[in-house]
């Protein structure tokens, strides 16, 4: 033990709106869906990226921009599902263990429900833990009503692993 808390939370936030391109693809929690794109650097999605945030602010190691800036051409166009996946094995090898993360995210179209169980496995394999996705409306509420975009919420909560660091405990990084 180092003194530090056993338990930690994040918060992540992220929003992107649908991008002009037709060949844009519209990546959710590393799912592909039919409709227009969202504009961003990497494939914009919303979902890793507040689910990367939350895991980053929980462990104390920044935040997505500071890992993966937007203007480090390295990362354009990048698979932010394999962003999350190195953000979580960071998170691991400081210690931490991904006790669960909850995304909330709002959005007029498409419906996630038919693909809610394909994103969530997809994100609980890149963290190491458990993840679960809700999708809301904004009601027609704001530019997420007005179908301008994208924005998903994420906490995650971290606890301290007796593992050394990049080992694996009970099936957690």
């Amino acid at each position: 033990m180092t003194g530090e808390r056993d338990i930690r939370i994040g918060q992540g936030f992220d929003v992107h709106p649908f991008s002009d391109d037709p060949d844009r693809s519209m990546v959710l929690g590393g799912v592909v869906f039919d409709g227009p794109g969202l504009a961003g650097h990497s494939d914009a999605d919303a979902v890793a990226h507040a689910v990367t945030d939350a895991l980053l602010g929980a462990a104390g190691l920044g935040d997505i921009g500071q890992r993966y800036p937007d203007t480090d051409e390295a990362f354009a166009g990048a698979d932010s599902m394999a962003l999350l996946a190195d953000a979580a094995a960071a998170v691991a090898d400081e210690g931490w263990a991904v006790a669960n993360v909850d995304c909330t995210v709002v959005l007029e179209a498409p419906k996630l429900a038919p693909r809610r169980d394909e994103m969530q496995a997809g994100l609980t394999e890149a963290v190491g833990g458990p993840v679960t996705v809700k999708g809301k409306r904004a009601e027609g509420l704001g530019a997420l009503g007005r179908r301008e975009g994208v924005a998903c919420f994420a906490v995650a909560l971290l606890v301290r692993s007796d593992a050394p660091s990049g080992r694996r405990v009970g099936g957690v990084r």
